[in-house]
């Protein structure tokens, strides 16, 4: 695959493209076909650790550059991100799937935050702290942390990368790219962006690859001083352990089992509306996406009954062909685990309303789905569903309700659907979800905090948050300062 004059089929290491030091590559494959679209390098632990050193060296100057430096570097990259959007899109769609207005909408959220990071560098400020001592001034300032490790996902594999990847220059760190091994076209596209901005060889460096063997390296390599991860809450916890050998600080944007809650009170028009984007939005793979849809009672009939029909009405397909919303789902594992839980789930006594099946289209296409009478029992209640699925659970009360909905281990995002102000305010305090959505459910920008709780993560992306963990506070005492 080429972008602008490049092609695509090398990694990116302290400013060479480079295949890997055995030659092995691994092939990319088109979900919505299964054709084959190009071969990466399949780079090995020690491509890997040479990406580490190229990344260290370039931080030992990087890191001096002045904040306005990097900042106009940044803004250089954003405004390439913006020209070549339609370009990046159609990369996207190839290897991922996902709808062309998608795969567009994302790269155009990717460029956002490279701003707002590059903004964001200039406002990293230390303080004066007012001493308990005469003749001393005490006082803390901002560091980079080093070499930044980022391992991200493919169903969003431009904009968790521009999470990472932003905040990290900023901040003046470098930065090692393991992008998932499904979509590493949006990766390497990045290394292409970086040198046309103007970022020293080695700043950024890209590896593609065997998650085990780079990651492996990643985590016992001590010049790797952060490591930033999108994934599984399981691939999650291995990496938080086999980071502290190191004592690496890590950033985790884990799992989720996103209740969507609509009650009596709510704008019905407005909740459809919702769930139609929070479920069915990107084939249902999203870590935000509504995972269980819990409707009240005095509406659960009305609700499921439209829902259906909407549901019905999705046009899948091909993410390149006009008027497509639902495009294929990544692999045909995916569509295994889909069929299992809805198997598992009918087995239990819930119904399937519509779809269930795997689509017309073949390959990793899977139809839209609506099904009722789920309960906590069932898999589809406990696991991701990642795919398009609702499953829709019938509640009484709000009291019960909150129980249900904090029945999971994970935390990341919630959305609720009412008209009652107090009922708001007190399921914003009840729900233990760290991204809350009231009669919203694109809450996501560059300009807020994105992170859960409990077993969804460890720290934050966006809003000034997002640039914390890629530094490192010194605090300084300055003595002798009385005269004579």
């Amino acid at each position: 695959m080429r972008f602008l004059e490049k092609q695509l089929d090398a990694n990116l290491i302290g400013g060479a493209w480079v295949q890997a030091s055995d030659s092995a590559q691994f092939a990319v494959t088109d979900p919505a076909t299964g054709q084959t679209i190009g071969q990466v390098p399949s780079a090995t632990a020690e491509d890997t650790a040479r990406a580490i050193d190229a990344a260290h060296q370039a931080f030992l100057s990087y890191r001096t550059l002045p904040v306005s430096a990097r900042a106009e570097k940044l803004r250089r990259l954003h405004a390439l991100i913006l020209e070549h959007q339609d370009e990046l899109a159609a990369i996207m769609t190839a290897e991922q799937g996902k709808p062309l207005p998608e795969a567009r909408a994302e790269v155009g959220s990717s460029a956002a935050y490279v701003l707002w990071f590059a903004e964001e560098a200039r406002r990293s400020m230390g303080e004066v702290i007012p001493s308990p001592w005469a003749g001393r001034k005490l006082m803390t300032t901002r560091h980079p942390i080093g070499v930044v490790a980022a391992i991200t996902p493919w169903n969003f594999p431009s904009s968790m990368l521009a999470r990472k990847i932003g905040p990290a220059l900023a901040a003046g760190c470098t930065v090692v790219v393991k992008p998932a091994s499904a979509t590493p076209y949006s990766a390497l596209v990045w290394g292409v962006l970086a040198e046309m901005a103007g970022f020293p060889a080695g700043a950024v460096n890209i590896v593609t690859g065997s998650a085990r063997v780079i990651a492996g390296e990643i985590t016992r390599n001590p010049l790797v001083r952060k490591l930033t991860f999108t994934g599984s809450t399981e691939v999650g916890k291995l990496l938080i352990r086999d980071c502290a050998e190191t004592v690496k600080k890590v950033s985790m944007e884990l799992g989720g089992n996103a209740p969507f809650i609509v009650f009596d009170d709510a704008d019905i028009d407005r909740a459809i509306d919702g769930a139609m984007i929070a479920k069915f939005r990107n084939a249902g793979q999203t870590c935000i996406c509504s995972n269980r849809i819990f409707v009240q009672a005095g509406i659960h009939d009305a609700f499921v009954a439209r829902l259906a029909e909407r549901t019905k009405n999705l046009v899948v397909g091909a993410g390149t062909e006009e008027g497509v919303e639902i495009g294929p789902m990544i692999d045909a594992a995916a569509i295994e685990k889909t069929r299992a839980l809805i198997d598992d789930a009918v087995g239990e006594g819930a119904t399937v309303v519509t779809g269930g099946t795997a689509h017309e289209r073949g390959a990793c296409f899977f139809q839209p789905t609506v099904m009722t009478g789920a309960t906590a029992q069932m898999r589809i209640a406990r696991e991701e569903i990642f795919g398009p699925v609702a499953a829709v659970y019938r509640f009484d009360t709000e009291e019960t309700l909150i129980a249900q909905a904090n029945d999971t281990e994970y935390g990341l995002a919630a959305y609720v659907y009412t008209n009652d102000l107090g009922r708001a305010f007190r399921m914003q305090d009840a729900l233990e979800y760290g991204l809350l959505g009231i009669n919203e459910v694109l809450i996501v920008t560059p300009e807020a905090p994105f992170g859960g709780l409990k077993e969804s993560g460890l720290g934050k992306e966006g809003g000034w948050q997002g640039l914390e963990d890629f530094l490192e506070t010194k605090y300084t005492c300055i003595g002798g300062l009385q005269k004579g």
